[in-house]
């Protein structure tokens, strides 16, 4: 039994004293993305860049505005941003966080560059299957009337969660630092807003593509995620009436969850590449998204730069 208990104390130790170790002790703003063209948008503005390798994730700590910040994928999804997000706030001192990214639109006053500072961020897919009966959707559990709306055999159950200062309840949105949002009313009158695709990321060949109309930046309202990628007409229609959704993406929510369960303040800016299925021929994603993350990127910069010392 003494062998038993010395050899799971030799292989908790070192356990516990990687997650206590901080890679980095200066308090930083983390500024995440998920993917590549949301990096590559803030990544040349990034003074004397430093990089850090965890589990083959590249963190890369300097400034920006004179402000320290660490900027960061998450990778793409809701498992993959919720376990980056622990994995920073384990190895980091992190102030706040600041996602940086693409979206689809959802309300349809929003068009395709628009930049989009929801006030709160939903799970649209943490819900009860419910069986067909002969009298309807039966779901397995009670239906709480604070729920959004069921869609056909989907019934929203929210997700309970809780923090340091607060016992586990159930959330169906997660909200952003109110202090963030604040800021970020300021900032956005000031960004000017990207319309054309560049040069090199032509869709047609011999000609430049431009929106219609120049982006503008909007915030507040509802984003929802889910480990989705979204482009029906339909659900885009549910997801505005019963959530009051504007956007959806496949990792902020996640995020705002796992920076409430660990106290430490968080805000969203998603630009939007497509419209989720209510792109009138195709899904435009792939033809907008270098732009959206560049429009993303542009506000970002300037709330980093308007943020306190």
């Amino acid at each position: 039994m003494r062998r038993i208990l010395i050899l799971a104390a030799a292989l908790i130790a070192p356990l516990s004293a990687a997650h206590a170790q901080k890679l980095d002790e200066t308090p930083r703003t983390v500024l995440m993305t998920a993917y590549y063209p949301e990096w590559n948008a803030l990544e040349p503005s990034i003074d004397d860049p430093q990089k850090h390798q965890i589990n083959g994730m590249t963190f890369l700590t300097g400034a920006m505005a004179g402000k320290p910040v660490l900027l960061m994928q998450s990778g793409v999804s809701m498992v993959n941003a919720a376990m980056n997000t622990q994995l920073v706030l384990d190895h980091f001192n992190v102030k706040r966080i600041v996602f940086s990214g693409i979206a689809g639109g959802v309300d349809p006053v929003l068009n395709i560059g628009d930049v989009i500072v929801a006030d709160s961020w939903g799970q649209y897919l943490e819900v009860s299957f419910a069986r067909r009966t002969r009298k309807g959707y039966e779901p397995p559990e009670k239906i709480d009337p604070e729920a959004p709306l069921n869609w056909n055999f989907m019934f929203p159950r929210g997700v309970r969660v809780g923090s340091a200062t607060q016992a586990p309840s159930r959330h169906y949105v997660f909200h952003v630092d109110p202090a963030l949002l604040t800021l970020a009313r300021q900032v956005a009158p000031q960004v000017a807003m990207e319309r054309c695709v560049p040069a090199s990321e032509k869709a047609l060949p011999g000609s430049e593509l431009c929106l219609p109309r120049t982006p503008k930046v909007v915030v507040g309202g509802t984003g929802v995620s889910a480990g989705v990628f979204a482009d029906n007409a339909a659900f885009r229609i549910y997801l505005q009436k019963a959530w009051n959704a504007r956007l959806l993406d496949m990792e902020s929510a996640a995020v705002l969850q796992v920076a409430y369960a660990n106290s430490v303040p968080a805000i969203a800016f998603r630009s939007l590449s497509d419209l989720a299925g209510g792109d009138r021929h195709k899904n435009m994603e792939d033809t907008f998204e270098h732009l959206a993350s560049v429009n993303s990127a542009h506000v970002v910069r300037a709330f980093v730069a308007a943020l306190p010392d």
